[in-house]
């Protein structure tokens, strides 16, 4: 994927476009820009329904509609997807409803109705930013997925107009909202371990090749391909299968550290205190132990480092054959999506999203929580929309925004990086000890999984300095991949 920095001509002609047709607040979509001319969302009284609309439902929007369905003060009032067949997929979940929601294939056609008061969103990545730029510009809120961007710079964006626009906009982790992570997390913060600097987000999950093939994926049977495309360059991607595997592609997906690991990166920062982007930045991994036409590391350890704080990401994608503690007393060993936090007077692990056990030093268990279910974040984004106070998410968009770039970070380093061994070990990094036991615990992984390194290359990403206030890097090749081209017609609109 060709990706260049282009944005002082997008901010020229974006914000010429938004100063002549803002007057206009029609909330139709501009003939010459394909953005939406900014709205006013529509008031909900407390005792109106909220009018929701749910955006790609081929995956997680499923779940989507399955939780807005448990909401008694919301009616799902419309279905878009630009497959049809994932539409006919879901519609059974209304079987027993009063009403049957509306079959809409164009997004830009769903926005343009004013009585759709939010959309949730669970499209490829590739789509999520700008779907929720135009559905805030058309007056609607947004609850969108995670990541909630593909690239550092979009999610800066979506903060910007949604702050501009007076929008609710809230990221799917859903932890956020579990009673049970909740409490662990004000137990992490509140001292009683002594001072938290270091956190792991942890994602051991296997993840099969997508096969290697030489022809292209087949489009479905009445698929508008040019709108799954989007903001992507208009090119059949050649694998087996077009639906999910867009994840393993760099084009429209972040691989595993930008699909299952903001749940845990989030967590991690949170836990960490941290509103700002990290000042150094390392990833190595690979896509190893197999070949097939995904471009994106399915195994990644990546480093991450404030003045007085560190977090360590570390995804495998293949078997995990050995107990994995990172030799903490206690501990059961490390399997699934994990986080834990380490103290000077103890530590805490979160084993899935709703439970935390905090331990002290010797491993005696000192605390422990759980609770919480997935209707719970919906409901806290519906609680937000009715009060129009964006404080009262659990997941705003600024957070969301700045755990997303954290894997967005580490994928930037990765694809940078040159092909190294796997004994090999950073240097400036490998003094920390919890970045060397990260690391022989990695080299560990890939001999039990007897990955060739002859077939499938390791590779140590370049080290990012980042300016958190600028969210640029010292390194402008970097700095491209921060954003990406956008086509013709699926431009983000900057804020003016």
């Amino acid at each position: 994927m060709n990706v260049r920095m282009d944005l002082s001509r997008r901010d020229f002609v974006e914000r010429a476009i938004l100063a002549a047709t803002a007057a206009l607040a029609t909330g139709s979509m501009s003939q010459n820009s394909n953005a939406f001319e900014p709205a006013p969302a529509r008031r909900v009284g407390p005792n109106d329904k909220l009018r929701v609309a749910t955006i790609g439902v081929n995956g997680q929007g499923g779940g989507h509609l399955s939780e807005w369905l448990k909401l008694p003060d919301v009616e799902v009032v419309a279905i878009c997807d630009c497959d049809p067949a994932a539409y006919k997929k879901v519609i059974g979940k209304f079987k027993d409803a009063k009403t049957q929601p509306a079959y809409v294939q164009d997004v830009r056609k769903l926005l343009e109705d004013k009585s759709i008061d939010a959309v949730s969103i669970a499209t490829p990545n590739h789509w999520h930013a700008l779907m929720s730029v135009w559905a805030m510009q058309a007056g609607k809120d947004v609850y969108i997925e995670k990541p909630c961007s593909h690239n550092v710079r979009e999610g800066r964006v979506m903060t910007q107009w949604a702050r501009k626009l007076g929008r609710i906009c809230q990221m799917g982790v859903q932890s956020r909202s579990m009673t049970g992570m909740r409490s662990t997390l004000d137990f992490v913060k509140s001292g009683k371990i002594g001072k938290v600097s270091v956190a792991k987000a942890v994602c051991f999950r296997r993840r099969g090749s997508i096969g290697m093939v030489d022809t292209p994926a087949s489009i479905p049977e009445g698929m508008d391909f040019d709108l799954w495309c989007g903001p992507a360059p208009k090119v059949v991607p050649i694998r087996k299968k077009l639906h999910y595997d867009w994840h393993w592609v760099s084009a429209t997906g972040n691989g595993d550290l930008g699909n299952q690991n903001p749940h845990e990166l989030d967590k991690a920062r949170w836990g960490l205190g941290k509103q700002e982007l990290p000042k150094r930045v390392l990833s190595i991994g690979g896509r190893l132990g197999y070949i097939d036409n995904g471009d994106v590391a399915n195994s990644q350890v990546t480093f991450y480092e404030w003045d007085d704080a560190l977090l360590i990401s570390d995804v495998r994608g293949l078997d995990i054959k050995s107990s994995v503690t990172f030799g903490l007393k206690g501990v059961k060993p490390f399997d699934g999506a994990s986080n834990l936090w380490y103290g000077t007077d103890g530590y805490v692990v979160a084993p899935n999203y709703t439970s935390g056990v905090a331990f002290d030093l010797d491993g005696n268990v000192i605390d422990q929580w759980s609770g919480g279910d997935y209707k719970a974040h919906f409901a806290n984004f519906v609680k937000a929309i009715r009060s129009r106070n964006y404080k009262d998410l659990h997941l705003d968009i600024e957070d969301g925004h700045l755990s997303s770039a954290l894997a967005h970070l580490g994928n930037v380093s990765w694809q940078l990086g040159k092909t190294t061994s796997v004994s090999d070990r950073p240097k400036s990094w490998s003094m920390h000890k919890h970045v060397a036991e990260t690391l022989d615990s990695f080299e560990a992984y890939t001999k039990e999984n007897n990955v060739d390194f002859s077939a499938t290359k390791l590779s140590l990403g370049v080290e990012l300095s980042i300016d958190p206030k600028t969210e640029l890097s010292t390194n402008e090749a970097a700095n491209k991949l921060f954003t990406r081209d956008y086509r013709k017609g699926f431009v983000l609109p900057e804020v003016s």
